[in-house]
């Protein structure tokens, strides 16, 4: 089909303007250029009119040609708005703008407005559910019952409760229950002990059943009062120090208590190959404790005979080595009867003694 060579929207020439989509002005008259229209909008009144712009030149259309295509249309379903709609000046709408930002603004408050009522509903609903879970379902089954034990189920048996150790200290406060060998050898086994690591060698041992022949300045005489059963001594050296520890042995821890708070003068030293004269006569270094029933005493010094004065601190150690090492062997030897007795003892067999090995062990 063809339109001719004026095209759709007439012959070329035509000073009428062209056709829009919506809201264009309709073609004008031939022979009335620039003159408005009914329906269109002119200038105002006492005022000239002015003539329409021409529109541009379209090329004549030659034989066989496409006509020219007329502006997309817009969208299906979309409106024109009203800044789309020419005013006269060329100026907007401002009533019809106005009016829809009115619009616009009581949706957005609508919308806001439902969301929180619908919040708050479901707020509701949710609070509403807690409280009727919480008050539970009445409508539940009862709770099966589980079957009784046949007469023929065994029964679960339980161990007796272990019976926990015995202090060691009992074993070690009264001559009843300490009943373990006791001799220098077993009190004193480690010929180089190591005392904080520092090594000491064993110089003289003795045990004496008087205890005030091996005491002195008073301190026998206590012993006896108290009823002291045997003193054992050990005497240990080093580096130019020698210490006799002498252990009395009562029959209660009452009375190696009372020992101890009475306790004056010194234990008699042990002199011996290497310790030949310390502390005779001279200023030494002198200690007393107790432990169960075994009241301890040490008298350190050294063994070129020399005095020890008020600042030396070589006597000192060495004395304080030798009364921690006593304390860990009485202790020792209350453990291990605590021990025995804690474990079963089989049939027919007598119980272990304690064991002296390690022997160079503190």
């Amino acid at each position: 089909m063809s339109f001719g060579q004026g095209g759709p929207y007439g012959a070329q020439g035509d000073s009428g303007p062209h056709t829009t989509p919506w809201g264009a002005p309709p073609p004008q008259q031939p022979g009335q250029p620039g003159q408005p229209q009914p329906g269109q909008f002119g200038p105002p009144p006492g005022q000239p009119a002015q003539a329409a712009p021409l529109p541009p030149q379209q090329p004549a259309a030659h034989p066989g040609a496409q006509p020219p295509q007329a502006p997309p249309l817009p969208h299906p379903g979309v409106l024109p708005q009203p800044w789309d709609r020419p005013q006269a000046g060329g100026t907007p709408d401002w009533a019809a703008l106005a009016d829809t930002a009115d619009r616009n603004r009581r949706r957005k408050w609508l919308l806001i407005g439902g969301g929180a009522l619908a919040t708050a509903a479901v707020a509701a609903i949710v609070a509403t559910a807690v409280v009727l879970s919480d008050k539970g379902d009445k409508n539940l089954p009862a709770a099966e019952k589980l079957p009784s034990a046949s007469a023929g189920t065994p029964e679960p048996t339980f161990s007796k409760a272990v019976t926990p150790p015995p202090n060691p200290r009992e074993f070690i406060s009264s001559q009843e229950k300490d009943t373990a060998p006791l001799t220098v050898k077993t009190l004193f086994p480690h010929s180089k002990p190591s005392l904080d690591k520092r090594v000491y060698k064993r110089a003289a041992q003795d045990t004496a059943t008087d205890c005030a022949s091996v005491a002195q300045g008073g301190l026998g005489q206590v012993l006896a009062d108290n009823g002291c059963r045997q003193v054992l001594r050990s005497t240990y050296v080093r580096d130019g120090v020698a210490v006799t520890v002498g252990v009395a042995v009562f029959d209660t821890k009452a009375a190696a208590d009372k020992a101890k708070e009475q306790s004056t003068g010194n234990i008699a030293p042990l002199t011996g190959d290497d310790a030949a004269s310390f502390c005779q006569g001279t200023a030494c270094r002198l200690s007393a404790n107790a432990e169960g029933r075994y009241a301890y005493f040490t008298i350190a010094g050294f063994t070129n005979g020399s005095a020890v004065t008020p600042d030396d601190t070589k006597a000192l150690q060495a004395g304080r080595d030798v009364a921690g090492y006593t304390f860990r062997r009485i202790m020792a030897r209350a453990n291990a009867q605590a021990a025995a007795a804690a474990s079963p003892k089989p049939s027919g067999k007598p119980s272990a003694k304690p064991s002296d090995s390690g022997k160079n062990k503190a």
